[in-house]
């Protein structure tokens, strides 16, 4: 499969070039899978909770050892202890617990979902491949003034490795995120309007998931 490739000059005011790359089919050839990349996403979603809220039962609550007054003849209801679910500062009746909410999914089926949206983006012409995507200092106004020159909002940079200049000059504004290719994940390639790929990363990813 062929697309273009789109080099950035030197200076961020200037037009850019293309020319043709070959693409692995495996992997930007793929149909779109919806319920794999559901399941992928609902699962990687599912990991990322943190799975740590607990309370206490009425055996875990401090307290309420001794019964708060006899059995009869007071004219209130019976009570065992002030520690009852009924009882402000009482235990709660399902107490939730610590648990882990990852759900399961394949190596197979992880590649599998990646190569389909992949291909989607390719297909809805939502992916752009670079040469390179380097800005020359870490500001932030020099990203942002290449990303207005190329029309790009909401959009996810990729790169082979971390771009320190590109990682500083990006991090504070809402709409770029930036990955190396050890990092991407189906939601930020979801997300994401547009997706920028270098080159080099694109040869990282057909080796990874080839």
């Amino acid at each position: 499969m062929d697309s273009v490739i789109h080099h950035l000059k030197a200076k961020a005011t200037e037009k850019t070039s293309e020319k043709k790359l070959t693409l692995s089919d495996k992997i930007f050839g793929c149909e779109f899978n919806e319920p794999l990349i559901h399941q992928v996403v609902i699962s990687y979603l599912s990991a990322a909770r943190a799975g740590t809220k607990a309370q206490k039962t009425r055996s875990e609550v401090s307290g309420g050892g001794r019964k708060p007054w006899r059995q009869k003849g007071t004219g209130r209801a019976r009570a065992g202890t002030i520690r009852s679910p009924l009882w402000r500062g009482g235990g709660q009746i399902f107490a939730a617990k610590p648990r882990d909410y990852a759900q399961k999914v394949n190596k197979k089926m992880y590649r599998g979902a990646i190569c389909s949206i992949l291909s989607e983006l390719l297909r809805q012409k939502r992916l752009k491949i670079f040469e390179e995507f380097k800005i020359a200092s870490n500001k932030t106004a020099e990203l942002v003034k290449l990303l207005k020159q190329l029309d790009l909002t909401n959009v996810l940079i990729i790169t082979n490795e971390v771009d320190q200049n590109l990682y500083l000059a990006g991090r504070n504004i809402p709409y770029v995120d930036i990955r190396d290719i050890q990092n991407i994940d189906p939601l930020a390639l979801i997300k994401a309007d547009q997706v920028i790929i270098t080159v080099d990363a694109i040869r990282q990813l057909e080796d990874k998931l080839g």
